[in-house]
């Protein structure tokens, strides 16, 4: 049984695995619901390294584009979202087009794929718009498939055994070339990526509970000089020191 089957559209964000053949290529299907009688707010979204597909309640359908930096997304009372969101190396064969293009930005999707767009029309059921973004999904993946190279190189970075200037030799490609696949695939650079995926690494330890943080000791685990870098980083990429963004996360959206 699907999780819409299961579970009923109350407010709040949730994900789930996509179907196993998915699974490669696309991180999770999502859904965001906002209380209708919910006053406007404001959710701060930030960098992860993948590129999202979204449906949106009153709106259609449009893209998030990977983030560099803190993306607020405002919501107004009774917005149903849903996503599927493409692994690094993944969303740009799918969705066609030089990741590049749409770093740090939200794409309506009839820019991209007047075809597509006309298949997610704004007054869907919420229902509706999961069953033909996970089905869209699947399609574009089989159109075009993860570049296995990028996502072998996200993987080696994430483990953090090897160093940018060490991917291209262990992956025997040029680092002109290397680059240019990144740029495709993911929408920014093996050195950007490697900031990301370090910086998820201590949001993983900063969501995990209300509990005092050693930040020095964190600094050292995710790979940063000190606690001066990881401070530095954090603010680059979420608009506020580790301490605050703790606290940011851990607190219910900002009314606005």
């Amino acid at each position: 049984m699907s999780w819409a089957a299961r579970q009923p559209w109350a407010p709040g964000y949730r994900e789930w695995l996509p179907p196993a053949a998915l699974r490669g290529a696309i991180a999770c299907l999502w859904v965001s619901v906002t209380a209708p009688d919910a006053g406007p707010s404001v959710t701060r979204v930030l960098p992860d390294g993948c590129t999202d597909l979204i449906w949106q309640s009153g709106r259609g359908a449009f893209v998030a584009g990977p983030d560099t930096g803190p993306a607020p997304a405002e919501l107004t009372a009774g917005t149903i979202l849903v996503g599927a969101r493409f692994w690094p190396g993944a969303g740009g064969p799918a969705l066609g087009l030089p990741l590049a293009e749409l770093r740090d930005q939200r794409i309506d999707l009839r820019d991209i794929s007047p075809r597509l767009a006309s298949q997610l029309p704004a007054d869907l059921t919420p229902e509706k718009a999961l069953s033909l973004v996970t089905g869209l999904s699947a399609e574009l993946v089989s159109a075009g498939p993860p570049d296995h190279l990028v996502l072998r190189a996200t993987q080696l970075l994430a483990a953090g055994r090897t160093s940018v200037a060490e991917l291209g030799p262990a992956l025997a490609v040029s680092e002109r070339q290397l680059r240019r696949r990144f740029d495709d695939a993911v929408g920014y650079g093996p050195k950007t990526m490697q900031r990301v995926l370090r910086f998820r690494q201590v949001l993983d330890h900063l969501t995990a509970g209300p509990r005092r943080v050693d930040l020095a000791s964190l600094a050292l685990r995710a790979g940063y000089a000190d606690q001066a870098h990881l401070t530095r980083e954090t603010t680059r990429l979420a608009g506020l020191p580790p301490a605050a963004l703790a606290k940011a996360l851990l607190a219910p959206p900002e009314a606005i």
